[in-house]
């Protein structure tokens, strides 16, 4: 599975990126309040980190025509290569938007997404990655392990090119269900990346052993 960022604080990022094996980073105009960063600014930065990394960044227009010019002003503005995702959300303007942006060789991450219906159409109207909303669709009681399940499974068996971009998680079992449900990828916040990777028993473990080799180890 591809690990992503979701994050806008500059400092976090770096501390990331000196040990976990992430891919990318996602940012959302939520993000970028939390982070007190411009876009101009935090992307920029964000740059700096990943280096060759993927980066998803939020449209913010609601017209098609606005869409397809803020993406394409952000691709030039950053100098970014084929690493560079516009995030369209899932609207009647945000279909029309992906076609004419996969036309332009720039390319889709389908977000806001709710339904297995929204992500095949998205799919099929050319994105790259779809992005489904997993705590979001738990907290209306919508299931949404389910709902990623099901993305996944049509990805087979329609055999598309597009990749599901689990998002919005609040516990690290939702992050598990949706790995096993085959999610090829997840965008996850720094407090939840780093509670990954963390259990109380391989600590004791690890402390054992340096109590155990304290005067064995002689080279």
């Amino acid at each position: 599975m591809i690990y992503i960022a979701d994050t806008a604080n500059i400092a976090v990022l770096k501390q990331l990126y000196s040990f976990f094996p992430l891919e990318g980073v996602t940012t959302n105009p939520t993000i970028l309040k939390q982070s007190g960063l411009k876009l101009s600014v935090a992307v920029n930065e964000i740059a700096k980190v990943v280096g060759t990394g993927a980066i998803h960044v939020q449209m913010l227009s609601e017209t098609t025509e606005e869409m397809v010019k803020e993406a394409k002003r952000y691709k030039k503005y950053f100098n970014f290569g084929n690493n560079y995702y516009a995030k369209i959300p899932v609207t009647i303007e945000g279909f029309r938007a992906m076609r004419i942006l996969k036309d332009a060789g720039i390319n889709v991450t389908a977000t806001a997404i709710f339904t297995q219906q929204q992500a095949l159409v998205a799919s099929k109207s050319g994105a790259d990655f779809v992005a489904p909303y997993v705590s979001r669709l738990d907290n209306i009681s919508s299931h949404g392990i389910e709902v990623v399940s099901d993305i996944v499974q049509n990805t087979v068996d329609y055999n598309l090119p597009t990749k599901v971009l689990a998002a919005s998680f609040k516990t690290v079992d939702q992050i598990y269900r949706v790995s096993m449900a085959g999610a090829h990828a997840a965008t996850i916040n720094p407090e939840l990346l780093l509670q990954l990777i963390k259990h109380p028993m391989t600590d004791i473990s690890v402390r054992q052993f340096e109590i155990d080799g304290k005067d064995l180890y002689d080279i």
